[in-house]
This record gives C-alpha cells, structure tokens and sequence, in this order.
C-alpha cells in the first residue's frame, strides 16, 4: 500500500528489540519522510496493542499505558509504543550507504545484543538476501545497485 503510493523502496533493513534500522530509497522525491513515520507508527503501535490486549499481555500494556504524558492523555492517547522523534540520515555517496548498510546489518551482533551468531542467520535484516541471495519471506527488499540512483556517486 504505501510502496504503490510513494514508490518507496526497501533496500536494508534490521528489526531490533527496541529500534529499527531502514534504509528506503523514494522515487517520489516529494515524499513527507516524517508524515509516512508517523502513520507508519501509528498503524503499528495499533496492531501492537491489539495483539497484546488479545492476548493478554497485560503488564506490557499497563507500561504502554504509564508512559503517555498528560498532554498525549488529554488527547486521548491510551498507549505509547514509539518514542516521537526519529534520526534520518540523507545518503549521497556510496561510502556513507556501505558503511549505513553494514553498521545495521552488524547491529544484531554487536555490542550487548548478541541475538546471533552471525549477522547473516538474524531472521529480521535484509543482511542474508544481500550476503547470500535469500528473499525475505515477509518483505520484499530492492538492492540498491538496481535502483541506478548511486551511478553518479563518486566511489
């Protein structure tokens, strides 16, 4: 739905446990990067909530639930899944996407995390696709290389 809206493009990603890595790439180059944030984590904070309450997580909701502010509350925010801000990053050479795309692929394994033991077998990263060919079987991602948005990069 929103690939077909804005012509957007997956090409890295790593889902960790409490932030998400994503390097997109946008035909559409008037595309309002916080407005598809904020209805990116709108929809998911509310199939977040909705998965929890079905199954009765109800500690993790209470915690949701204790981190709105008065402000968020008066609006009638019951929950808060995300943190407001986000940090972007424009990519315009072929260095800075290499070291982005490497740095988020290693996420997993780096530091206190230790999800895996190599960075390839991390079920939530394109880092397998682009190490070893393997499709992402939730989400379909494009290698940069083919977008031909990198040709007048100096490398």
């Amino acid at each position: 739905m929103i690939r077909e809206k804005h012509q957007d493009h997956t090409c890295g990603f790593v889902i960790m446990p409490n932030h998400v890595h994503l390097l997109l790439y946008f035909d559409d180059n008037q595309v309002n990067l916080n407005t598809m944030i904020a209805n990116g984590k709108r929809f998911m904070a509310y199939e977040l909530i909705k998965r929890l309450q079905s199954n009765q997580h109800l500690e993790i909701l209470a915690q949701l639930a204790q981190s709105c502010t008065v402000k968020e509350k008066a609006k009638s925010q019951l929950n808060k899944a995300f943190e407001p801000s986000f940090d972007a990053k424009p990519i315009y050479t072929y260095a800075f996407l290499q070291q982005k795309l490497d740095y988020i692929h290693h996420n997993p394994v780096s530091g206190k995390w230790n999800l895996c033991t190599s960075y390839t077998n991390y079920p939530h990263s394109s880092a397998a696709w682009y190490m070893d060919g393997k499709p992402h079987e939730q989400l379909m991602i494009t290698d940069y290389r083919e977008l031909g948005w990198a040709d007048t990069w100096i490398t």
